[in-house]
């Protein structure tokens, strides 16, 4: 495995066990040298935090695991571009590489409702892939909330 395509159908395995536990089907993996070295997906719902997305996840594992909070070297593959808290964590956290796969114009921070970093004076500027995979990626957030939306009209569960 050593492609943007194989790293993400990772990070999509990671957003179906997100849809799975009725959480925002995100996933994302993190990469360094060729190896997946954490995984993780959004736990919104079951942490009670706004800060469980997958990005934050997939980091606070590595700084445990590390005793650092550097990431330079590592690319962070994630089903959904990022929001702009997390694309502002990523770019303090100096990720080298930031790879998405569904674009998100209303609230992406990686170009979509905002280019962060791309901003004057940002101090780590990692390099930033869209679209792998994007329609695979943008089809199981559509699933999934095609079900939330049915859910709340039959008060039944997602699943």
């Amino acid at each position: 495995m050593s492609s943007d395509s194989d790293f993400m159908r990772e990070a999509l395995r990671e957003a179906e066990l997100a849809a799975l536990a009725d959480e925002v089907p995100v996933g994302a993996v993190a990469v360094k040298d060729g190896v997946i070295v954490s995984r993780a997906h959004n736990l919104v719902e079951a942490r009670h935090s706004v800060s469980a997305h997958a990005e934050f996840e997939v980091l606070r594992a590595l700084e445990r695991e590390l005793g650092d909070w550097r990431m330079t070297g590592y690319t962070l593959y994630v089903t959904k571009e990022p929001c702009l808290m997390c694309t502002g964590m990523l770019i303090n956290a100096r990720f080298s590489r930031i790879v998405f796969g569904q674009r998100d114009p209303a609230g992406g921070g990686c170009g979509g409702a905002a280019d962060l970093p791309g901003l004057p004076g940002v101090l780590w500027r990692p390099e930033i892939t869209g679209g792998v995979l994007e329609e695979a990626c943008s089809q199981i957030m559509k699933s999934f909330f095609s079900r939330v939306r049915a859910r709340g009209k039959n008060k039944g569960s997602v699943q």
